[in-house]
């Protein structure tokens, strides 16, 4: 019996052994021209059994290049695309670079400040001390659930302005309830729970004197 180590190592084993196998017998076959076509057929079969890759942008270059990785890359074809090298297969990805928040703010992630760029971008009028004012209050759910503490408003709009370069600035607003936003939130919330509560009361029977005559 033989076991699967003791088989030749597969490069790509999510393309199973066969693959494997015709990739070897088209590196030995002798003609050129012979082996483009069986290259042609291995992709075309590669293709058939990893369906998912067609969802991906560029799939066929990715099978060109997978296929060469299969032949250990030592195949002799006519690729559509160019063969990519040990060296570029190796390299390590470029290090992604963070937003730098200071160590006090890293809390608020990097939507917060990707708002607070667009606000600032913002002409000013309602919709920019809106969004403002969005900000504040996402902020402070930030701090509160990081911090497991109450913050206060004057806090909050110290933070912001800091972040915003002192471009964005509520001190102004007494308190985040004081908001327009906060208000048109409340006052919503609240005709939703009165509507919702005249519902659920059980409709008052009304007294019928005919059905009291009736009783008599």
């Amino acid at each position: 019996m033989e076991y699967n180590t003791q088989k030749t190592h597969l490069n790509m084993p999510e393309y199973g052994r066969i693959i494997q196998q015709l990739v070897e017998r088209c590196k030995e076959v002798s003609d050129k021209d012979e082996r483009n076509e069986m290259a042609m057929a291995i992709i075309d079969f590669m293709g058939q059994r990893n369906p998912q890759l067609r969802d991906e942008e560029n799939y066929k270059h990715k099978l060109w290049d997978h296929l060469y990785i299969l032949a250990n890359h030592d195949l002799d074809v006519d690729s559509p695309y160019p063969f990519p090298t040990k060296e570029e297969l190796s390299e390590k990805p470029k290090k992604m670079e963070y937003p730098k928040l200071q160590g006090d703010f890293k809390f608020y992630g990097k939507s917060i400040l990707q708002l607070i760029e667009k606000a600032i971008e913002l002409e000013a009028g309602d919709e920019k001390e809106a969004l403002i004012e969005v900000i504040a209050n996402n902020m402070k759910k930030s701090y509160n659930v990081y911090n497991k503490e109450h913050v206060t408003d004057d806090v909050i709009f110290r933070h912001l302005k800091e972040l915003s370069a002192n471009r964005l600035d509520l001190t102004g607003i007494e308190s985040l309830e004081k908001s327009k936003i906060y208000y048109a939130n409340n006052t919503n919330r609240n005709n939703n729970n009165k509507n919702t509560n005249n519902k659920n009361q059980p409709a008052k029977r009304r007294f019928n004197n005919n059905n009291h005559k009736n009783r008599r």
